[in-house]
């Protein structure tokens, strides 16, 4: 399970190593055939997007029809059922099945994982079996990723009436100066979603996938084992029961509230005192963009209410591209999509990639990020909404609150390239992105033995840290299981491979670099908080710069392209970049399935170079939209120093037409 929220409530698609695994196995009934490697990889229409960004732009201004709150009941109902169809490819699947359990379960796995003379071995290890390669296999995986599919649409499309007309209700009916601190709350709340399902996550992984199932006398396998698979489905379950509960209050919210007018009054009061005209004026300016008149609103936002479909999408590329020449909304957007990008990226693959460079499990990958990363960005949304608020900043300090925020959420990023170590060593595997190991590359201590070319069943020789695909590939020819009231270890006898003939223990070689997982989590954590503080400024530039009968456009675009420039592509880059890192694919049905390998210097160095390219980029553009403001505030500076020395030169003029008739007189 992964948590599918990220800091402006967009919903991330969080697939971890438990997660393909099972598709990789469980949507067949020997639970050995893998899917395409083009399935396993990202992509936009395998993703809650598809539905979301076709609705969101139509869905914020159609709005103003509907009863907002409870749209936003049904689509939570949308979600629960979006959430429940997720889990039933694992009910409509066979039991998962791995290599090699032990000898009682499977003798001939058993025998196959050693090193045994050719004569000996039995005829099926080498080739894999006819069966995973099937084209009921193909159907059955097709069936299971249209299931996938269908789900992921449901989801995006319940997910389209939560931002656009939370933020909007909101804004409508807070009085001006408290809506930043309430949408800081909002975005903080919502970020408590990838918390709450990172920590889900992180406790359903250290269950086994087939809990409600086991097989008789159990399993062998632990969490820190490759082959290990989570209930990843369970996560789902209680997900969706949770979002069906939160959907009931929805239906009891009015379709609109009277608006705050304390804090309004109040001030009106206090400025009435001290000069009533400029107050006067004040108010009505604040309640009015400028230049335009209280009669008169010629808004799409006045106007949709009234338009058929057919009518407003006539109109409504006009006033589309009357928002996109925002140059501040404009740059603004891009900024997000940069901040959004790296949030995405992370979000799906940061837990991968701990589990790689730091020899951590899933769950604990998972737990750190809910526990580390997602409170702090919290905390980072709230003082964001919060400076605003207290300060009462402008669109200039905003942008200077944006641009540092920004710089030092950069600064935090460099360290992290140094962070980790490199591949340990494997036998047989050549460390150049790309390679495939063949049998001359394999050492020769295992010529006698007729080792299986696709099986993955590691040990690790803990004293040359080399690490062995299978034990076979050690050269070992017996096994012991060391039995422990909490679990059982298993061990290897009898390796020529191995000084001394071992024992080597099942499982990966442990990262030597593991102690840096906590400093690695502080320094990204901190980024995050930093990354977030900026959010609810920004939000406010594009509230606020845009012109009132604007806004609710302004937000379904900005929503529509962060999810088309950012939530869909960045998974689909950073999986790209972190695919030409591995140095050994492990090949199923004659096709590449899944990496089992990665060169760790350039997985990090890619991973986070990517992560660095785009805060670079909102860098970049909160640079410019501050170079803007100022450009502004000078332009606005000029023309109010115009009329007053032109009114300086009237009354020079006509205090020189006085002294002559004086003189005169």
């Amino acid at each position: 399970m992964g948590p599918r929220i990220g800091p402006i409530g967009e919903e991330l698609q969080v697939p971890d190593k438990d997660t393909k695994a099972m598709v990789g196995t469980e949507d067949t009934p020997g639970g050995k055939a893998r899917p395409n490697p083009q399935d396993l990889r990202p992509s936009v229409f395998h993703s809650i997007k598809v539905g979301n960004t076709a609705l969101i732009v139509f869905v914020s201004y159609f709005g103003s029809r509907v009863h907002r709150p409870r749209l936003i009941g049904y689509g939570a109902i949308l979600v629960t059922l979006a959430g429940v169809l997720m889990t039933v490819p694992h009910f409509i699947s066979e039991p998962y099945d791995y290599d090699h359990t032990s000898p009682a379960d499977m003798p001939q796995d058993f025998e196959a994982s050693l090193c045994l003379p050719t004569t000996e071995a039995p005829a099926s290890a080498p080739a894999p079996s006819n069966s995973s390669c099937s084209g009921y296999t193909e159907v059955q995986h097709l069936a299971v990723v249209g299931i996938m599919f269908t789900a992921q649409t449901l989801l995006g499309v319940g997910g389209v009436p939560i931002q656009p007309f939370g933020i909007s209700y909101i804004d409508d009916f807070a009085h001006h100066s408290n809506s930043p601190l309430y949408l800081g709350i909002l975005f903080a709340v919502t970020m408590m979603g990838p918390g709450m399902a990172y920590g889900l996550g992180s406790l359903m992984l250290r269950l086994y996938v087939d809990i409600d199932r086991m097989p008789e006398g159990g399993i062998s396998l632990t969490s820190k084992d490759p082959r290990w698979v989570g209930a990843w489905w369970l996560g789902f379950l209680i997900s969706a029961g949770t979002v069906a509960l939160a959907a009931i209050p929805y239906f009891f919210f009015p379709k609109e509230m009277p608006k705050e007018k304390r804090e309004l009054r109040f001030r009106r009061k206090v400025l009435a005192v001290s000069d009533p005209p400029v107050s006067k004026g004040e108010d009505t300016s604040s309640e009015r963009s400028p230049g335009e008149s209280p009669e008169k609103k010629d808004g799409l936002a006045q106007i949709a209410p009234d338009l058929t479909v057919i009518q407003f999408i006539k109109v409504f590329p006009r006033v589309m591209l009357r928002t996109l020449r925002h140059p501040i909304f404009l740059l603004v957007v891009l900024s997000q999509v940069c901040m959004s990008s790296m949030v995405a990226g992370m979000a799906t693959f940061l837990p991968k990639f701990l589990e790689r460079q730091f020899s951590v499990t899933a769950s604990y990958a998972n737990l750190l990020i809910g526990c580390l990363t997602i409170p702090l960005a919290i905390v980072g949304i709230v003082v964001g909404g919060i400076l605003v608020k207290r300060l009462r900043l402008g669109p200039m300090h905003c942008g200077t609150l944006c641009l540092l925020g920004a710089l030092f959420c950069l600064l935090l990023s460099t360290p992290l390239f140094f962070m980790g170590c490199s591949t340990h060593q494997i036998a047989g595997i050549n460390h150049q992105p790309g390679g495939q190991p063949g049998l001359e590359l394999f050492p020769g201590c295992t010529e006698a033995c007729s080792c299986p070319s696709d099986d993955f069943n590691p040990v690790c020789d803990s004293s040359a840290r080399v690490e062995y695909l299978t034990p076979c590939h050690a050269g070992c020819t017996s096994r012991v299981v060391h039995e422990a009231p909490d679990k059982s270890q298993v061990f290897y006898t009898n390796c020529s491979c191995v000084v001394g003939g071992g024992p080597v223990p099942a499982g990966s070689c442990d990262s030597t670099c593991s102690h840096l997982v906590l400093p690695f989590m502080i320094l990204v954590s901190l980024g995050a908080a930093l990354a977030s503080v900026t959010h609810t400024p920004s939000f406010m530039l594009i509230l606020r710069g845009v012109k009132k009968e604007d806004k609710t456009l302004a937000v379904g675009i900005q929503f529509m392209l962060l999810r088309v420039l950012a939530w869909m592509p960045s998974p689909v880059i950073h999986g790209s970049a972190i695919d030409t890192t591995c140095v050994y694919w492990a090949q199923s049905c004659g096709r590449r399935a899944v990496c089992h390998y990665y060169d760790h210097d350039l997985l990090r160095n890619r991973f986070i170079g990517l992560q660095f390219f785009f805060k670079t980029g909102s860098l970049a553009c909160f640079a410019l939209i501050l170079a803007i403001l100022r450009q502004q505030d000078k332009e606005e500076g000029t023309k109010a120093t115009i009329p007053n020395s032109g009114l300086q030169q009237q009354l020079l003029a006509s205090g020189a037409k006085k002294e002559p008739e004086e003189s005169t007189v």
